[in-house]
Order: C-alpha cells, then sequence, then structure tokens
C-alpha cells in the first residue's frame, strides 16, 4: 500500500517511544516543513481500519498543514483496529464511545507538544465508525476541535440530552454520504444531517451516487471544504 501524498511524502510511523507514551495511541504522521504551530488534521479510521488507510483523504488536505492518523483502541476480531467494538447494538449510543474519545482527546492534548500542532486550529476527519468517533468527540469536548470532516459515518444515538448544551454550536461540519451506502442508509443519514443541524452546526451535506465510499465528486468537494478552513 503506497501512502505517498500529493507532495510524494510518506507518512511516518510511529509504534513506541515517548511520542506514543505520550500520546497513548500508535499513530502516523506527516509533519509539514514550513515551522509551526501548525493546523492539524486528525484522521480516524473506520471499523477494521488502521492507521494506513486514511491516507488517501490526504490529498484533499491544504498543504503545510499538519496530517496524523492514529489507531484504533480496539483490535477487531476480523483484523485491523475498532475505536469501539461492535456489539448486537444496530446503532451504538454516545455513552459507548466514551472510552474512544477518552483516548482521542488525550491524543489531542498531546500533539501541540509532540509535534507542534496548533491547539486553535486542530480539525477531526472520520470515515464511518471514525466519523461517529469524531462526532462524539466534538458533542462530550466542545470547542476542542474546530471542524469535522464526516465521511459516510453517523451520530451516534442518545444524545440529545448531551446536545442541549449546544456543544456543536457554529461547528463546520462536512457531512459526505454514499446514496448507495449498505451500511449507513441514506435515511439514517439523513437523520443524522437533521440532528447536526438542528443543533446549530454549520452543516455542508451532499449525497453522492456511490456505496460506503467517497467517490471522485466527493473528493473533490472536500478540497473546497477544507479550502475553506479559516
Amino acid at each position: 500500500m503506497s501512502l505517498k501524498t500529493q507532495n510524494n511524502a510518506e507518512p511516518r510511523l510511529v509504534a513506541d517511544g515517548h511520542a506514543v507514551a505520550d500520546s497513548g495511541l500508535i499513530h502516523r504522521v506527516l509533519e509539514p516543513t514550513p515551522p509551526g504551530p501548525h493546523k492539524t488534521i486528525v484522521m480516524l479510521h473506520g471499523r477494521s481500519g488502521t492507521e494506513d488507510v486514511m491516507w488517501i483523504f490526504a490529498k484533499t488536505a491544504p498543504p503545510n498543514w499538519l496530517l496524523i492518523a492514529p489507531r484504533g483502541i480496539k483490535t477487531d476480531p476480523a483484523g485491523g483496529y475498532d475505536w469501539r467494538r461492535r456489539g448486537q447494538d444496530e446503532w451504538p449510543t454516545l455513552a459507548q464511545f466514551d472510552e474512544a474519545v477518552t483516548a482521542v482527546v488525550h491524543f489531542i492534548h498531546a500533539l501541540p507538544s509532540l509535534y507542534n500542532a496548533d491547539p486553535e486550529h486542530i480539525y477531526l476527519m472520520g470515515f464511518s465508525q471514525g466519523a461517529a468517533t469524531a462526532y462524539a468527540v466534538a458533542i462530550r469536548h466542545p470547542r476542542i476541535v474546530q471542524g469535522i470532516a464526516g465521511l459516510v459515518g453517523f451520530i451516534p444515538t442518545a444524545c440529545d440530552e448531551s446536545l442541549e448544551s449546544s456543544p456543536l454550536i457554529d461547528l463546520p461540519i462536512f457531512m459526505a454520504v454514499g446514496k448507495h451506502d449498505p451500511l449507513i442508509p441514506t435515511e439514517r443519514a439523513a437523520g443524522c444531517a437533521q440532528t447536526l443541524y438542528m443543533a446549530g452546526s454549520q452543516l455542508e451535506y451532499h449525497e453522492y451516487d456511490t456505496g460506503h465510499k467517497l467517490n471522485a465528486a466527493g473528493m473533490l468537494d472536500l478540497q473546497s471544504w477544507w479550502a475553506e478552513r479559516p
């Protein structure tokens, strides 16, 4: 698998040492050449993923941003890693993401000292279960991130009470939905979009003629959305 980005650079695997001890998670990181502090995108993979799989989306990021992809906290029986172990529940609750939220928040807090990330410009980009984890982080910890790109994902259920304090107000969110997604039905995705809209986020919602993935049109829209971030 080639992990090279549009600049022909390859993200570095960090599997041990003080960076893992401080952040709590194995990760891949691509550090920009110019001095920081750096605008940062933390990329959260989906179920059965690894720190390697999100780099296909790195080409949509603005140049000279810090890009970093942590490994999920649970081993998946099918291989790879998860942010939460899938249970019998059809749609997991916000509380069921709390362990993942704790891990991701700890990871985010370590980035300024480890990689000179700008704490005022940290964004999340999640795919599927990673998108759900990103939403959970923003709900549980308002203002810790400055925007979310949620790719073919969903919002955890049982979050209405937590949304009453307006944790997502004015938060920029890019939401990509596959109209033929066999895992996240369009009706479910549209309901999640309505929740984000009612929560006061700056939602940009897109449906694409694809399945559980992002097609070329989606990549272009995502690139445009990133380019608009301050």
